[in-house]
């Protein structure tokens, strides 16, 4: 790799699926040794685009350039091949598996799996060492929390040669603290020459972690940027196409009378796992209640037995009626006979919501 060259470069990326045009003529150029960030709203086009650039979806048109060199990244495979990582929102773990197991999946240096785990687990020393990426090599990965998961995925991707490491929303799933260690590991990999591609809409990321940024909107590249030359209301704008708020001033709310009252509610799984435990509370007529938590912990499932689509036991009120939880009526059409409506905010479930 030269010293001017990209360490990628796309040139007129285009793909739609359908009728929908996921990515119009797009051209963007990392630079080595970078952390580059990519912004958008939901459905903007960057998952697609990076998607395209690991090989799960083929381009309709366009080139795409690694190190100065024309490559032709037919499946994930050939990105593996050409140094390219990536790490999906929704991790691509064996469960009932190992960390070093899953680290070593796919990437076996011989039929036998004994001395590629002796091997693994060697390098897995060093670059869990170098890179602050600890991890239990022994652990199963339905025991471990999410953080540890992620960790794995990145170093699934290191143990692969990765050069170029690709994630895509990584803080979704994260806590403030693990988003906050997931930064000092980006940084270790940047200093290490390691060129990072972040996916996100947190502008606040952007901001904290990265070199430069560029912005998508309804699947075209808006601008792309020094993130020191840029500020949180100038990407926003950029992201949306028109100026955006970032604070609100509310006003004190009035508060009126209670119309949804949740007793003791409990959601156990098709596998036996409790997903809700023992949740109890209030909502009240001109008031917003937030329910947020890390993915997996159970504020899905939550509002999917408010919404009518998940049995469960305790005891639902609207309006002082009790609302069945016995999956008789799964439809969701009970619910809004009630005056109850459910609906997905993101395809990240950290929050969804619902109205009465």
């Amino acid at each position: 790799m030269t010293a001017t060259a990209p360490a990628i470069e796309l040139k007129g990326i285009s793909k739609a699926f359908g009728p929908v045009q996921a990515n119009k003529d797009i051209s963007i150029r990392v630079m080595p040794g970078t952390i580059h960030g990519i912004i958008g709203e939901n459905g903007a086009g960057k998952s697609t685009l990076m998607s395209i650039l690991y090989g799960f979806y083929k381009a309709d048109k366009g080139e795409i350039f690694i190190a100065g060199k024309k490559a032709n990244i037919t499946d994930s495979q050939t990105a593996i091949a050409a140094g390219i990582g990536m790490v999906f929102q929704h991790f691509k773990l064996v469960e009932n598996f190992t960390v070093l197991e899953n680290i070593v999946l796919g990437a076996e240096d011989s039929g036998l799996l004994r001395p590629s785990l002796a091997r693994a687990r060697r390098e897995l020393q060093a670059l869990a060492s170098e890179y602050e990426l600890n991890v239990d090599p022994d652990a199963v990965i339905e025991e471990v929390g999410v953080g540890m998961q992620q960790r794995v995925e990145i170093l699934k991707a290191l143990y692969r040669q990765a050069d170029i490491l690709i994630l895509d929303e990584p803080t979704g799933v994260l806590t403030p603290a693990e988003a906050d260690h997931l930064f000092r590991i980006l940084e270790n990999l940047r200093r290490e020459g390691k060129t990072i591609i972040l996916i996100t809409h947190k502008l606040r990321e952007i901001m904290e972690i990265t070199d430069t940024v560029s912005v998508m909107r309804r699947g075209e590249m808006t601008a792309t940027v020094k993130t020191s030359d840029t500020s949180p209301a100038e990407l926003a704008e950029l992201m949306v196409g028109r100026k955006v708020l970032l604070r609100v001033d509310k006003s004190p709310p009035v508060i009126g009378r209670k119309i949804l009252e949740v007793r003791n509610l409990n959601v156990t799984d098709s596998k036996g796992v409790h997903r809700v435990k023992d949740v109890s509370f209030d909502v009240h007529a001109g008031e917003i209640l937030g329910i947020a938590g890390v993915a997996g912990n159970g504020q899905s499932e939550l509002l999917e037995v408010l919404g009518g689509y998940e049995k469960a036991t305790g005891t639902i009120l609207m309006n002082g009626a009790e609302i069945d939880l016995t999956g008789a009526q799964s439809d969701g059409q009970s619910r809004r006979a009630n005056g109850i409506a459910h609906g997905l905010c993101c395809t990240n479930p950290i929050m969804r919501g619902f109205t009465v």
